[in-house]
């Protein structure tokens, strides 16, 4: 297994520091709004990351925080008129009401900075016996040239960065690039008590304490989005490696953007869309296949045809792999009998198919191991189908229906335990979905009041509501002995 290692800008094979497990942190949201795509991605391709751990047969502990306390989510609680808290249990809300529809893990360890406040100003107190921060009128900040290796992440030099251009530049600090440990209370925020009077955290110092308390001096895996990795990240490091003298992560692994005609998608930029607003009209099952269809490290085209590409490419799988549960339930129970003949040619057929299988399966573990090729592992399970495609045309006995349960269980392992790719379509008809009866009724209803309108000789009307209903896909049906009926047309493409 390989991955792509920030910190040395080149692939590297992956070794845990336990043998059999696996300990990961990423970044999660700030909870001052809803998540939009982009937030999503790093959702998604980390549980995929830890998915596969687990099919690999690794013991993995998912550590993904939520910072509840911060600048913007001052401001939004300002905005609104209600407290961080009331702002924060809103939009932690509205967190796990938008994944989901995406079928992300539910063994994912969730901390809060609120509930880590301890270890928090443990840590700060040690980088400040330790000679590396600095305490100022109740703020605390870290001294970055008291750190040698830092800029190591973000492959910059602590001379040649950009003064001013991307760190708050305050008159307490004894250099622009000291980044803030603890701020002092202000008017009308939230604070807790420490050594250096009452304040917050900065944001930078609370992964550091959750990682550490959680995963030990020195983890595997750190990952989040690349617009993290300076000052985040690099901030991350400088905190843990003087506190703690460990390594803190071994590898950094950092997704792409998602992009909106060129430019990040972000919330500062204007440009998102909120994931609800997608899921809206998109299926979390299509979100998904379309998040994956793209190397983790690239960037992601947003548009609405791209998301339809991913839409029909699911439905195409979907309809496969139900096709393959049919024949297989046709067979089920029934054995090879004497007399029968099959185009497979018995046992060598199936023997050869089931190769493959096994062939497939290790060709789709070398997609995942070359640093999580997701679209090279998608590519495998499409030439998987059209094999098991092949294979069920000309089946005639339970042997051969076994050798096609081989491959449905094989497929739908990678699919839905690795890929988190449920398999199944949701209704695309928003008007009708979860409301079939009530679809019903209304169809009934406007059925009725267009033979009210034929028998008082309103044409008009009664064709107003035919045409009406025919946009909506409903075909109305007049039959021969005066009843009416409907059908209702599918509006999806044909794969």
């Amino acid at each position: 297994m390989r991955f792509y290692n920030t910190m040395s800008n080149k692939i590297e094979e992956f070794e845990t520091i336990e043998k059999g497990k696996v300990k990961m942190y990423v970044c999660g949201p700030t909870v001052y709004n809803y998540i939009h795509l982009g937030n999503a991605r790093p959702i998604i391709v980390f549980d995929t990351l830890a998915r596969y751990f687990k099919y690999r047969g690794y013991d993995v502990t998912y550590i993904q925080n939520f910072t509840d306390v911060d600048d913007k989510i001052i401001k939004r609680a300002n905005e609104e008129g209600i407290s961080v808290k009331e702002v924060t249990e809103k939009y932690i809300k509205g967190f796990f009401e938008d994944i989901e529809p995406l079928n992300i893990s539910d063994d994912i360890i969730r901390p809060k900075v609120t509930e880590n406040m301890p270890e928090i100003i443990e840590i700060i107190k040690k980088l400040i016996d330790e000679g590396f921060a600095y305490e100022k009128d109740g703020n605390v900040f870290f001294e970055v040239k008291k750190f040698e290796e830092y800029g190591s992440l973000s492959n910059q030099k602590i001379d040649e960065l950009e003064i001013g251009a991307r760190v708050d530049i305050m008159e307490e600090k004894n250099n622009p690039l000291d980044f803030a440990l603890w701020k002092r209370k202000k008017e009308g925020e939230p604070y807790w008590e420490s050594p250096w009077g009452q304040g917050r955290p900065g944001w930078h110092i609370e992964c550091s304490a959750m990682a550490k308390k959680y995963l030990g001096d020195t983890f595997d895996i750190h990952g989040g989005g690349q617009d993290l990795v300076f000052p985040h990240h690099e901030n991350e490091i400088a905190q843990s490696r003087c506190a703690y003298h460990g390594n803190f992560a071994n590898y950094w692994l950092h997704n792409g953007f998602i992009q909106v005609n060129g430019d990040k998608m972000s919330k500062s930029l204007g440009n998102f869309f909120l994931l609800r607003e997608i899921l809206g009209k998109i299926p979390g099952n299509v979100v998904r296949l379309f998040i994956l269809g793209t190397h983790y490290r690239k960037p992601i085209n947003f548009s609405m045809d791209n998301m339809e590409d991913s839409r029909k490419t699911l439905k195409n799988i979907v309809t496969s792999m139900n096709n393959f549960s049919e024949i297989i339930e046709k067979f089920s129970g029934k054995g090879s009998h004497e007399g029968e003949v099959s185009d497979n040619t018995g046992n060598n057929s199936t023997n050869e198919f089931k190769e493959k299988v096994n062939e497939l399966d290790k060709k789709f573990m070398e997609a995942m191991d070359e640093d999580m090729n997701t679209p090279q592992a998608l590519a495998v399970i499409f030439d998987q189908i059209k094999e098991t495609k092949k294979f069920s045309v000309n089946i005639l006995n339970g042997e051969e229906a076994e050798a096609l349960n081989y491959s449905y269980n094989s497929l739908r392992k990678k699919l839905e335990e690795v890929l988190g790719i449920m398999l199944f379509m949701e209704d695309e008809n928003k008007n009708f979905k979860n409301n079939d009866k009530l679809t019903g009724n209304l169809i009934e209803l406007l059925i009725k009041l267009r033979a009210d309108a034929r028998k008082e000789k309103n044409f008009k009307l009664s064709d107003e509501i035919r045409d009406n209903l025919k946009e909506l896909g409903i075909e109305i049906q007049d039959n021969k002995d005066g009843t009416t009926g409907y059908t209702i047309q599918s509006n999806n493409n044909e794969i």
